[in-house]
């Protein structure tokens, strides 16, 4: 008789930089009444301050929503001021910050900027993990994380266990290609930013990439590590289409036709 692993749980959430325009309540709003579990909030507009931080974490509670993540712009390299992101993201109880991997692509990058994103985030991790934060790279172009062989070269450098990666498609990538960066990847990746973007960033609704974003949560499901999948942009940045997007969503998390 052959055992067969429990599938992962994978919760269907949103970014709030999808509702830039909104303010904190109307995201709230939106994404609840669109059947979401949880946002991850981002440092550009929505929680800047101890007072934005504490009123995003009331309204989502409030709404029966989950914070799944700090989606912070701190640059790691730089060895800025990570205090105050932790101090956001704990403020919001969030359990995990989203950081970026330098601001170079891995291509043009020097061997001394390697080397800063690498001791930079080891500090970083060290701070988060000291208050019960994880950490996560955005999985983006212009960054080392910009492939999966750089992204894989800069978790194995780093070797911390508090740092993991987000993984979403990058844009021009066949669905095959897609799904082949997302497995080489898939050990590290701890959420998944969930968008359908054509090949010059044009915007559309999920279903439109239907084959793509059910393979990555089969993929994903059968991995047997719950995951946050998260709406990051939808097509004219319009409710009504995140509503669309995460009836899509919400069939494919769950396993559904």
């Amino acid at each position: 008789m052959t055992d067969h692993p429990i599938p992962a749980d994978l919760t269907p959430g949103i970014c709030s930089v999808t509702l830039r325009s909104h303010g904190i309540e109307g995201v709230v709003r939106i994404s609840a009444e669109a059947g979401l579990a949880g946002i991850e909030w981002g440092t550009d507009v929505h929680v800047s301050d101890a007072a934005s931080a504490a009123r995003a974490k009331e309204a989502t509670g409030s709404a029966g929503m989950t914070v799944l993540s700090l989606g912070s712009y701190y640059r790691c390299g730089a060895f800025g001021d990570f205090d105050r992101v932790l101090e956001l993201a704990t403020g919001l109880g969030a359990p995990r910050v989203r950081v970026w991997a330098g601001e170079l692509g891995s291509a043009g990058a020097s061997q001394e900027h390697w080397d800063s994103v690498v001791k930079d985030t080891q500090r970083i991790a060290g701070l988060a993990a000291e208050r019960g934060v994880a950490v996560a790279f955005e999985y983006h172009g212009n960054t080392l994380t910009d492939s999966p062989a750089t992204t894989l070269e800069l978790l194995d450098r780093v070797d911390h266990p508090n740092v993991g990666t987000y993984w979403q498609p990058a844009v021009g990538l066949s669905d095959q290609e897609a799904i082949d960066s997302l497995h080489q990847v898939l050990p590290h990746v701890v959420g998944v930013h969930c968008f359908s973007w054509g090949p010059s960033a044009e915007r559309f609704p999920l279903r439109n990439r239907a084959m793509l974003w059910q393979t990555v949560t089969e993929i994903l499901r059968d991995n047997g590590k719950d995951l946050d999948v998260m709406l990051e942009f939808v097509e004219d940045d319009l409710p009504e289409n995140v509503h669309s997007d995460a009836a899509f969503l919400h069939s494919i998390t769950l396993g559904e036709d």
